[in-house]
């Protein structure tokens, strides 16, 4: 069993979707606060609120991560998310209220549905509703609904993408993962290093490989905006905003073990790392667990996908 961001005590998640649109949003609750760190590697990204998260700032803890469909548009549903949780009384508190601190990312998902249809306000209250302390609905959910990986040929030779999560237990300790996996290049296993799903050949009964193609072509594509891969790992140890970033930043290892290639202009690659607990815990212990269950939510992403908007999914090749 692969686990869930869950299984860290003070989450909660919850999902919206339009999946005539192709398209939805995740929401992560940590209504008692968590401290946070978020590191972006990716050339084209989309997020919102993560200067805060830099250890030299002022605020300490967030409420929420929100992750989304719809390129920048999608960005607005976090709003949602800051009014649930403003209603809870759950916040900074800057005496006349308190302010829910969500920092957000998104994918790119315009291509796969109706791209005049995207995450709100509405959508992200409605996900911040769905919230609870086991979701264990997965791949074409949330943020993942229109997710999509192997794009380096064009939509025509993609395949469906979608929502992942694992965890790693350790005596108390745990360490968590949820991604959103929308990547340009191939999902493979990081054991064997097979292509598990990616960018299709001319006849659609195999892989092209993207890195291989890219050696042979050795020139550009531009695919500007249309990929991304998102997570989240929380854990039980107590970390520092510092040792949060830099927990985050270990975490892309789990990306680099899975997505070839990855971290590319075209991508707008995040990892956002939530400590919410007080176990003691080396902070590269806690990187190299992250790393670990990123890499295993990856794969679970992709094999819990559905064949959907006209694309294959991982179990399309199944017999």
């Amino acid at each position: 069993m692969l686990g869930y961001l869950t299984d860290v005590k003070g989450i909660q998640v919850g999902h919206a979707q339009d999946y005539e649109a192709g398209t939805g949003c995740t929401v992560i609750l940590c209504s008692e606060g968590a401290v946070a760190g978020v590191d972006v590697r990716g050339g084209a990204p989309g997020t919102r609120e993560t200067d805060l998260m830099a250890p030299e700032n002022l605020v300490q803890k967030v409420h929420a991560v929100y992750l989304s469909g719809g390129s920048a548009f999608g960005l607005d549903g976090a709003s949602g998310a800051v009014h649930y949780l403003e209603k809870k009384g759950i916040g900074f508190d800057v005496g006349v209220t308190k302010v829910p601190i969500v920092p957000a990312a998104v994918i790119f998902d315009l291509t796969v549905g109706d791209f005049r249809k995207r995450p709100d306000f509405n959508m992200g209250y409605e996900a911040c509703l769905n919230a609870k302390a086991k979701n264990d609905v997965l791949g074409n959910i949330g943020a993942g609904t229109g997710a999509t990986v192997g794009k380096y040929f064009g939509d025509e030779f993609s395949m469906k993408g979608g929502l992942g999560t694992a965890s790693i237990k350790i005596g108390e300790l745990v360490v968590a993962a949820l991604v959103v996996v929308n990547c340009l290049g191939d999902v493979t296993d990081y054991d064997t290093g097979n292509i598990l799903a990616g960018a299709l050949n001319k006849t659609k009964t195999g892989f092209a490989n993207t890195i291989e193609s890219i050696k042979n072509e050795l020139k550009s594509k531009n695919f500007f905006g249309r990929n991304t891969t998102l997570g989240v790992v929380a854990t039980n140890a107590s970390l520092s905003k510092a040792g949060a970033k830099k927990a985050a930043s270990m975490a892309h290892d789990g990306f680099a073990r899975t997505i070839r290639p990855v971290h590319t202009m075209f991508d707008g690659d995040t990892i956002f790392c939530l400590s919410l607990g007080n176990i003691e815990a080396d902070v590269s212990t806690i990187g190299i667990l992250a790393a670990e269950a990123v890499a295993k939510a990856v794969v679970c992403a992709v094999k819990s996908a559905e064949p959907m908007y006209g694309r294959k999914a991982y179990k399309s090749f199944l017999d």
